[in-house]
């Protein structure tokens, strides 16, 4: 450490060896092979002609890499041709372990994985945090939160060098956080990532229904038929679309599915689902 500097506050990985290996190498193979396999795939949703768009957001799922790494690949994949480009990322997702008012960045300097330090935005997670009071500075709802966690191997894989904004977003209104995405609508340096999963715990067919029903509702930008029992990541996902509604971007659907169709178990199911937004 260098004489007169603070030592940096690393925020470890709390679902590591649960929601994926805990070993780098493992892990490194896993997304990878996720990756490689979404590539070859000849997947119905894949964009076309994507050297010809501008890529904005990606809505992805957060369970264990076993049940929805192959959708949330889908996504991720898209991002190997924009490693120069994208320099930070915007990540949210939902507070599964506290309940939040509003959305919080964590004090952490960096958020480690097995497969090293990722640096935070410190610059802009300050200014965010000083124009939108409903912002705030909270460790508790990031330690043990797996809703951004398990989507950082995958950004560290795909884009070659990175800063990110972690933000767990709570009950927040729609427009206020439509607004704080505006503020990025410009800056083609900046990936927008949300975390959601969709339907919990309905039978295969009930959940097919249902999550049919969200994705057209994402489809259509209409965020305001979304809702927490449809989409855990309802309130960042409604600030998402309310901002890509009013750049008037495209929505691309990448993939659809549940545990079902990971597990073999039927009987209660968690939809995913993956989108891509662009201009």
């Amino acid at each position: 450490m260098i004489k007169g500097t603070l030592p940096k506050k690393i925020r470890l990985p709390a679902v590591a060896s649960m929601f994926y290996p805990g070993n780098a190498e493992e892990l490194r193979n896993t997304v990878r092979s996720y990756l490689h396999d979404a590539e070859d795939e000849q997947n119905s949703y894949q964009l076309h002609n994507e050297e010809n768009i501008t890529l904005r957001v990606l809505i992805v799922p957060h369970a264990g890499y076993s049940y929805s790494g192959k959708i949330a690949a889908f996504a991720f994949r898209l991002l190997q041709n924009y490693q120069p480009q994208f320099k930070r990322v915007l990540l949210m997702g939902p507070a599964h372990r506290v309940w939040l008012k509003g959305a919080a960045f964590p004090a952490a300097d960096i958020f480690e994985t097995p497969l090293g330090g990722i640096k935070l935005d410190k610059v802009r997670m300050q200014r965010l945090t000083e124009n939108y009071p409903w912002i705030s500075v909270n460790d508790t709802a990031h330690a043990e939160e797996h809703s951004l966690e398990v989507q950082l191997p995958f950004l560290q894989e795909t884009l070659a060098d990175f800063e990110l904004l972690p933000l767990v977003v709570g009950e927040t209104k729609t427009e206020q956080l439509a607004e704080m995405i505006q503020h990025f609508s410009e800056d083609s340096e900046t990936l927008i990532v949300v975390s959601t999963d969709l339907s919990h715990f309905h039978d295969y067919r009930t959940a097919q229904q249902k999550d049919a029903l969200t994705a057209n509702a994402i489809e259509l930008l209409a965020a305001q038929n979304l809702f927490p029992e449809d989409a855990c990541g309802a309130f960042p996902l409604r600030g998402a679309l309310a901002a890509a509604s009013k750049n008037q971007w495209q929505v691309h659907r990448l993939g659809l599915c549940n545990s079902g169709d990971t597990s073999g178990d039927y009987g209660r199911v968690v939809g995913y689902g993956a989108w891509a937004l662009t201009t």
